[in-house]
């Protein structure tokens, strides 16, 4: 068998079987085939895509290629919920207190932001103290303690994957929707969880940009997950706008913990119900979405949500009385407002724009080695819909050095398009679809 052929049969559209994807994923791990025979592969799957049988073998040798993780005595029900990546997007911080008080288990490896999208690891790790599993071991004690269990990615799962996506960085195939879905499965299966939830964000700052796109991912990755035979939801959510209200760190663990006070932005409020309400009906514990949403309701209301996520930072390290004493947290020295200079309606925010505003004042991460502060952020005023006259505030920039200030303000600024009529904004939920369920 040569590698110039599987190249040209999926060069010609030809279906590929297990012996040839096989041959050469595991030719490749062992360094004799070159870059340039699977930079060639690469581009050949861009253009013409997998089938599902293609897509199931090779994210099949991608799991394979390193550690399987199965959490051997967990006695929760597991769920791993994963999002593409957003601006605001500080969902895994209000689920942990969600699942807990609804005796649902999360037990993931998570990452650090780099880019206009925040991580979860940097979120958890503005809370002064806090620290993360460093063994698995530790990870379990942690899941049947607190209900939650978050530490970050290992190098040894899917080590395929981290070597083809360094090379479809520098090959313009990062955008491949079959291979942005095995990437994203490979992980997510290497890791055993009983349902998994991946929230795709749908707009300007997201990757994926328009719902035709975000459909074509959510399609191979249900393809995938029933491959496997998992039970998988995907949720199609806007982020044509900054998710909630607050964009940074430590402001976003503030906004989560407003909303398990049931003070929540709607929007992240509609996203946390929707992704807990599809969790019980994974678990089996209700029958429809509806019904799911009225238990979270419920544990939010009598407080059991805000006191499991308490208990999960104060066995983390970190000081839970933070719930109610938000000066715990790392604050700015400075706060600059800016005003509106127009009157109207909102009718756009550039949410990648709103997120390399944070990032460039140092709530992000431009390159893997620049260091987080995590007291530095954005707190919108006005949202999509909202009326505007000049001279009211549109947001709030937490700052401690005045470097990229300008910068980051005339971004802000830049990001709010306006209209004279009303603006109806949209559903935070786009779209749900599930396989196995």
């Amino acid at each position: 068998m040569r590698v110039v052929d599987i190249i040209q049969n999926k060069r010609d559209g030809r279906e590929l079987n297990e012996k040839e994807i096989s041959f050469l994923l595991d030719n490749y791990q062992e360094n004799k085939v070159p870059d340039y025979q699977m930079s060639a592969f690469l581009m050949s799957v861009y253009f013409n895509g997998m089938t599902k049988n293609e897509l199931k073998i090779f994210t099949e040798k991608m799991v394979n290629s390193g550690d399987v993780i199965k959490f051997q005595g967990i006695d929760k029900f597991l769920i791993d919920k994963h999002s593409t990546g957003g601006v605001g997007d500080k969902t895994t911080i209000a689920l942990a207190g969600l699942f807990a008080a609804l005796d649902i288990g999360t037990a993931k490896l998570s990452g650090r932001g780099l880019g206009h999208t925040g991580g979860t690891i940097d979120k958890f790790e503005a809370i002064p103290g806090f620290s993360f599993p460093q063994t698995k071991e530790e990870l379990i004690k942690m899941v049947n303690t607190t209900g939650t269990g978050i530490m970050g990615a290992s190098e040894n799962v899917v080590p395929l994957d981290k070597k083809i996506y360094a090379l479809r960085d520098v090959t313009a195939t990062v955008q491949s929707i079959h291979l942005i879905a095995s990437s994203i499965m490979s992980k997510k299966l290497a890791v055993y969880a009983d349902g998994l939830i991946l929230d795709v964000k749908v707009g300007s700052g997201a990757f994926m940009k328009n719902l035709d796109e975000a459909r074509k991912l959510s399609n191979a990755m249900l393809d995938i997950g029933d491959s496997f035979n998992r039970k998988v939801v995907t949720i199609l959510t806007n982020m044509d706008e900054p998710l909630g209200f607050a964009v940074g760190n430590a402001n976003e663990i503030i906004e989560a913990i407003e909303t398990l006070k049931g003070r929540g932005p709607k929007d992240f409020t509609d996203l946390i119900e929707t992704i807990v309400g599809m969790a019980l009906k994974l678990k089996g514990d209700v029958d429809s979405l509806e019904e799911g949403i009225k238990k979270v309701h419920k544990v939010i209301k009598n407080g059991e949500a805000l006191k499991y996520l308490k208990e999960f930072i104060s066995y983390s390290g970190g000081n839970g009385e933070l719930v109610d004493d938000y000066s715990l947290l790392p604050t700015a020295k400075f706060e600059l407002r800016l005003f509106s200079k127009t009157s109207g309606w909102v009718k756009e925010i550039n949410a990648e724009e709103i997120g390399k505003a944070g990032m460039i004042l140092g709530a992000g991460r431009a390159t893997k080695i620049d260091i987080i502060d995590y007291a530095v952020g954005i707190n919108l005023n006005k949202k999509v819909g909202d009326k505007v006259e000049v001279g009211e505030l549109l947001a709030i920039i937490h700052y401690n050095n005045d470097k990229n200030l300008k910068t980051s303000e005339k971004m802000i600024e830049n990001s709010y398009s306006y209209s004279q009529t009303k603006t109806i904004p949209k559903n935070v939920i786009l779209e749900i679809n599930s396989v196995n369920i």
